[in-house]
This record gives C-alpha cells, sequence and structure tokens, in this order.
C-alpha cells in the first residue's frame, strides 16, 4: 500500500524547480538591474538579492533531489 498516495511527483519536481530557478532569477536580474541601471542599492537589499539566488539553487537542488529521486523509491 502506498503511503504518499495523492502525490503527484513529477508535477511537485517540476514546480520546486521553476520556484528554485524563479528565486535565482529574480535574485541575479534584482543584482544586476541595481548595480548597473540604478547604480547601486543598500546593503540590505544587495544581501536581499544575494539571499534569493542562494535560496533559489537551494530550493531548485533539494526539491528533484526529494520529490523526483527520493520520495518515489520510497514507494
Amino acid at each position: 500500500m502506498s503511503r504518499y498516495r495523492g502525490m503527484d511527483y513529477a508535477a511537485l519536481t517540476k514546480t520546486g524547480f521553476l520556484l528554485g530557478i524563479g528565486l535565482l532569477t529574480l535574485g541575479a536580474g534584482g543584482e544586476l538591474f541595481g548595480q548597473f541601471v540604478l547604480g547601486g542599492v543598500p546593503g540590505w537589499e544587495d544581501r536581499l538579492f544575494t539571499y534569493a539566488e542562494g535560496l533559489g539553487i537551494l530550493v531548485s537542488f533539494v526539491s528533484v533531489w526529494t520529490f523526483g529521486v527520493f520520495l518515489p523509491l520510497t514507494e
């Protein structure tokens, strides 16, 4: 009997990966826009964009490994 009966692993993997890529793109785009168009951003905004990039990479990696590899293998 399946423990995770109602989970659509493919949809969860794609959604998590796209969320992570979106965070990475938002962070990198905000960083570039702030530096080149606005001529610099305050320290807290710079840190926010840097954290968004790191969190985006982490979310993408973890969602693919969790919903794409580990949970389907435990079925």
